[in-house]
């Protein structure tokens, strides 16, 4: 190749790094606002596959609409009086938008020592199409809203929104909120100590908190929901739950699947399961509703258990507390074999509606006393063990 053509080679690639690195047009203004200063960034970019935000100071909210181009509008506000001195605090805080290949990039980067008082304000407004938008802030709040791909967001402190999402979420935040409406993907969530929120998730949900309480409104897939002390609550979830929580009530409603559910003292409810349901507290009271098999254990706490026939398979179940009163609802067709006892029972008995639970009491009138029944309904079938230290125990016929 002649020194010509390498030198129209060499060009070209020049030529062509530029244009795949495409800085947007920026325009900026500086104005008093009340007795401080502020600066409003306004600009738009080429459309991109993705879109990266990586900001030091300030909130980010995403907007996809109908538009073809990314604009944005940043505003930034200085808390001094000196004009002076919120200019150059302005000029500290470096803003870059470009073009990179398929992805865009918005990026804050504050240079020097960090003020005091200052905030920042991130509005992007994108194509709906995009494929993927990552949002990453030192301290401030993130909203993503009306995206078809994925949705990435994390915030060293601040809230999370995110909603109308088509693809999946990954959200992580040290400590604020997270708040997820309509999500076609899967979930994963962490908050350091704030609440968590999810109101309708087509993909499977991984959410976590240090210390807040967690709330899922509906579920399409199976949940993994954790907390480090605070309460969890689903109203609906189409396949399997696993909800634990240090110390916090847990309240589940129609669960499609099998249920574990953990406290470290907080009460358990549970509305429905289509599995079986483990639920396990240190010492609040259990309430299981139209269950087809159960292992229950409370430290201290009374348990309340409906069993319902099942046509898949079952195995035996296990209702166990140090301290309470334990009430068995049996469905009349229920094929079950049922072990009971109080082992303490001066005071305490066990009652049943079923003629064919024999009840048969030992010890002597002043000595401990202990109480026991067996029995097979509808020709017995997996095992139902009852067991109360010091309690009474109940077995009814459910009503339908």
């Amino acid at each position: 190749m002649s020194k010509t053509l390498l030198r129209f080679a060499g060009t070209f690639a020049l030529l062509a790094s530029l244009i795949s690195l495409a800085s947007a047009q920026q325009q900026n203004r500086i104005y008093r606002e009340g007795g401080n200063w502020a600066e409003e960034i306004t600009g738009s970019l080429t459309p991109a596959k993705n879109l990266r935000v990586k900001v030091d100071v300030g909130s980010v909210r995403i907007v996809g609409g109908s538009q073809p181009v990314i604009n944005y509008v940043i505003r930034n506000r200085a808390y001094s009086s000196s004009e002076d001195k919120a200019r150059r605090e302005f000029d500290s805080y470096k803003i870059s938008a470009y073009v990179r290949g398929d992805t865009a990039w918005i990026v804050g980067d504050w240079q020097g020592g960090r003020p005091k008082r200052f905030s920042g304000e991130f509005v992007i407004n994108v194509p709906r199409e995009m494929e993927w938008v990552k949002v990453e802030t030192e301290g401030g709040s993130v909203s993503t809203t009306g995206i078809a791909g994925r949705a990435d967001a994390e915030s060293g402190g601040g809230s999370i929104h995110v909603d109308d999402i088509g693809g999946a979420i990954n959200a992580e935040t040290g400590g604020g909120s997270i708040d997820v409406g309509n999500v076609g993907g899967d979930l994963n969530l962490h908050t350091g100590g704030g609440s968590i929120e999810i109101r309708a998730a087509k993909g499977k949900i991984n959410a976590e908190s240090g210390g807040g309480s967690v709330v899922l409104i509906s579920g399409l897939q199976g949940a993994v929901l954790e907390t480090g002390g605070g309460s969890i609550e689903v109203k609906k979830c189409t396949g399997s739950v696993k909800a634990t929580t240090g110390g916090g009530s847990i309240d589940l409603g129609d669960i499609g699947g099998p249920a574990e559910i953990e406290t470290g003292g907080g009460s358990i409810r549970l509305g429905s399961a289509k599995g079986f349901v483990h639920a396990d507290t240190g010492g609040g009271s259990i309430e299981l509703n139209g269950v087809p098999g159960a292992r229950a254990e409370t430290g201290a706490g009374g348990i309340i258990a409906k069993f319902i026939a099942s046509t898949g398979e079952r195995t035996d179940s296990v209702l166990e507390t140090s301290a309470g009163d334990i009430t068995v609802f049996l469905a009349a067709d229920l094929a079950i074999t049922i072990r009971a006892s109080v082992e303490l029972a001066n005071g305490h008995q066990i009652r049943s509606d079923f003629s064919d639970i024999h009840v048969t009491t030992e010890g002597g009138e002043y000595g401990p006393k202990t109480v026991t029944a067996e029995g097979r309904l509808n020709g017995g079938g997996p095992v139902l063990k009852v067991r109360t230290t010091t309690g009474d125990i109940t077995f009814r016929r459910a009503s339908r």
